[in-house]
C-alpha cells in the first residue's frame, strides 16, 4: 500500500520491515499477482451492470507513461519503430483500455499493449467483442471518444465534421452534444487510478507489467468505493 499509494523505495519499504532487498521485490510482485488476479471479469462486470439498470457503458484508452524500452516492431509503412513508444503521448508507456459505469467509476481493465498500439486497435484485440456481446443480448450500449470512430454497431462515437470544412447538421450536433455529456463522465475513470495509485503515473517498472499494476489498482479503487461487480 505504501508503493501504491506513495510510490515509495521498495528496498527501503523493505528495510523497513528488516527484509532483504530481493525479499522486498519479491513480496511487492507477489502482492500484484494477488491483487491483479482479483480484477473483475468483464462478462461478469456487464451483466452486473445490466442486472443494476445501466443505460450504456463507456470505453477510454490510456497510455500510462513508462521508462525506455528497446524493443522494436514494424509500423504500417514497414518501418521499424520503438513498440513501446506512443506518438499519442510522444512518450514510452503501455496501452490500456478500461470500460467503465455511467458515473465513472472503472469496472474493467485490460492488459497492456505496446504504447504504439493505437487506441482502436488495442480496443479490437482486448476489448469490442465484448462489448458488441453487451449491446446486443444485454441492452448495453458503449460511449467512446472520436479516437474509437468505426469501432462497429453498439459503439457509439461523435459524429466527425466533413472533411470539406462543411458545418454538421443540428440532429448531428445535438447527437454530438448529447453524447459528449454523458460520454465525459468516463473520464473520471482513470483520474480516479492515476491520481490515487501514484505508480500508474510513471511505471519504472517493466512496462510489461503495466497491465497487472493497473489490475491490482482496479482492485483497491473498488475496494474503496465498496464497489462489488459479482
Amino acid at each position: 500500500m505504501a508503493w501504491f499509494r506513495e510510490r515509495r523505495d521498495i528496498p527501503l519499504i523493505g528495510r523497513g520491515f528488516g527484509i532483504s532487498q530481493a525479499t522486498a521485490y519479491r513480496y511487492w510482485d507477489e502482492a500484484i499477482q494477488v491483487l491483479a488476479a482479483r480484477a473483475p471479469d468483464l462478462h461478469t462486470a456487464l451483466r452486473h451492470g445490466a442486472t443494476e439498470g445501466w443505460s450504456h457503458v463507456i470505453l477510454d484508452g490510456k497510455v500510462v507513461d513508462a521508462d525506455r524500452y528497446r524493443e522494436k516492431t514494424l509500423n504500417t509503412h514497414g518501418e521499424t519503430i520503438d513498440a513501446w513508444y506512443a506518438g499519442k503521448t510522444h512518450d514510452f508507456g503501455g496501452n490500456v483500455q478500461a470500460v467503465m459505469r455511467p458515473d465513472g467509476l472503472p469496472i474493467w481493465i485490460s492488459d497492456a499493449m505496446p504504447g504504439s498500439v493505437h487506441d482502436l486497435t488495442a480496443a479490437r484485440r482486448r476489448v469490442l467483442g465484448t462489448l458488441y456481446w453487451a449491446a446486443s443480448q444485454l441492452g448495453l450500449p458503449t460511449l467512446a471518444d472520436p479516437g474509437y470512430q468505426g469501432a462497429g454497431i453498439g459503439v457509439h462515437t461523435p459524429i466527425k465534421h466533413p472533411s470539406d470544412g462543411g458545418v454538421l447538421d443540428a440532429d448531428n450536433r445535438c447527437y454530438n452534444a448529447l453524447l459528449r455529456s454523458l460520454r465525459c463522465l468516463g473520464e473520471r475513470g482513470f483520474a480516479l487510478l492515476t491520481g490515487r495509485w501514484r505508480p500508474l503515473q510513471h511505471i519504472t517498472a517493466s512496462p510489461r507489467k503495466i497491465g497487472d499494476i493497473a489490475k491490482a489498482a482496479l482492485v483497491l479503487t473498488h475496494f474503496e468505493h465498496d464497489y462489488q461487480s459479482c
